[in-house]
C-alpha cells in the first residue's frame, strides 16, 4: 500500500513538473525576411543583393519586363551574381539590375 502511494505521488509530481517545463518554453522565433526568391512581385531591397543567381538570361529579362521596362538589352551576369543590362521605361533608357532574389532596380 505504501509503495502504491509513493508511485502515485511520483507520477503526480512528474506531471506537475512537466507542465511547468512546457509553460517556460519560449515561443519559436520567426525566420528572417530574406527569401531566396522574391515571389511577391515587389522588391524587398532598393539595391541589388549579391548572391548566387540561378536565373537564366531569359528569366532575368522576363523579371525586368514585368517591372514595366521594355527594350531589354545587353544582359550579362556579373561576378556577384547580379544580372545587369539596359532597358527603357517612360521613354528613358537606363541601366537595370536583377539580383538573385528577383529584385529589379534601376542601376546608378
Amino acid at each position: 500500500m505504501k509503495s502504491q502511494r509513493i508511485a502515485t505521488a511520483t507520477a503526480v509530481a512528474a506531471l506537475l513538473f512537466s507542465t511547468a517545463a512546457f509553460a517556460q518554453t519560449p515561443a519559436a522565433q520567426p525566420g528572417p525576411n530574406n527569401n531566396a526568391v522574391n515571389s511577391s512581385g515587389q522588391n524587398n531591397s532598393n539595391a541589388p543583393v549579391e548572391g548566387r543567381n540561378s536565373f537564366t538570361e531569359s528569366q532575368a529579362k522576363s523579371r525586368i519586363e514585368k517591372a514595366g521596362y521594355t527594350n531589354v538589352t545587353a544582359l550579362k551576369k556579373d561576378k556577384d551574381g547580379i544580372w545587369r543590362g539596359k532597358a527603357a521605361k517612360g521613354g528613358t533608357t537606363t541601366n537595370v539590375t536583377v539580383d538573385f532574389q528577383g529584385n529589379v532596380n534601376a542601376a546608378n
